[in-house]
């Protein structure tokens, strides 16, 4: 029986929630914007079975506290690092989806050591608005979530990452978590993404890396591919038949490509 634990840990003044799940090399799991440790529910039992898996709820997601500081990209990788020290788990296997990929992004540049293996999951290296068109994208968010409600961004959001038939439950389950989600903080954190940029920095990363994107995610496979060409030896794998919630959507998938890498990286 795979053995697990969760807990509060204080860390930059806050509690953050984690859990711990099996034993031997630890993979950390940082999970999306308005999502939770729940991002990795098709994970869990697959890698626990031959690795430690940590996952935790950023900064004003799931369990963990919120605080009244402006969030930020870095202040999310400052949390993640002193998690990492203070479980005394370094180094890890870091592993990232979206704004998660964005920290780990961030953290692999401002603590190397803390790093073993680098995975990001469907993001780029920068959210800058530049167009109309970004500037328009980033109030729409903005509006309905201030003027609507989480339950209805929910529905928006899960109507793009799950709009198939068979995926109605999951598309549903998506919608009920993300109406949990504190309108004020979500926007907190919305804020900590634009305007973040480490592409001059990602050529400092020297850690193995794989980036992973979905066939038909919303952001542009030109941003991942920038990405895999800063970093030296960085590679590129493609989830076909997927949207931005790869690890839910294509899970068996996602966890051959993922396990792939990482049992790749142990026999080099």
């Amino acid at each position: 029986m795979t053995e697990s634990h969760n807990n509060q840990i204080c860390v930059n003044g806050i509690k953050l929630y984690y859990e711990i799940i099996g034993k031997g090399t630890p993979i950390l799991f940082i999970h999306g914007l308005g999502s939770s440790t729940r991002d990795w529910e098709y994970q869990i039992e697959y890698f626990s079975k031959n690795y430690k898996i940590i996952i935790f709820d950023l900064r004003g997601h799931g369990k963990s506290d919120k605080s009244v500081e402006p969030y930020s990209i870095n202040l999310f990788a400052k949390d993640t690092a002193e998690l990492i020290n203070m479980l005394d788990i370094a180094p890890v296997y870091l592993v990232g989806i979206s704004l998660g990929g964005m920290i780990a992004l961030q953290l692999a540049i401002n603590n190397p050591k803390l790093i073993r293996i680098l995975v990001v999951i469907n993001c780029g290296s920068e959210m800058v608005v530049r167009t109309i068109k970004d500037r328009l994208t980033v109030l729409q968010r903005f509006l309905i979530v201030r003027l609507l409600g989480m339950r209805k961004m929910g529905e928006l959001l899960g109507s793009r990452l799950f709009p198939e038939a068979h995926q109605q439950k999951l598309r549903q389950k998506f919608v009920d978590r993300w109406s949990e989600n504190d309108p004020q903080t979500y926007r907190k954190a919305m804020r900590a993404i634009i305007g973040w940029s480490v592409t001059d920095q990602l050529h400092w990363i020297k850690c193995p890396t794989l980036v992973i994107t979905a066939e038909n995610d919303y952001t542009p496979l030109e941003d991942k591919l920038a990405v895999v060409n800063k970093i030296k030896d960085a590679k590129l794998e493609i989830i076909k038949n997927s949207r931005h919630g790869s690890p839910a959507d294509q899970p068996e998938n996602f966890n051959k490509v993922l396990n792939n890498f990482l049992e790749t990286q142990k026999e080099s």
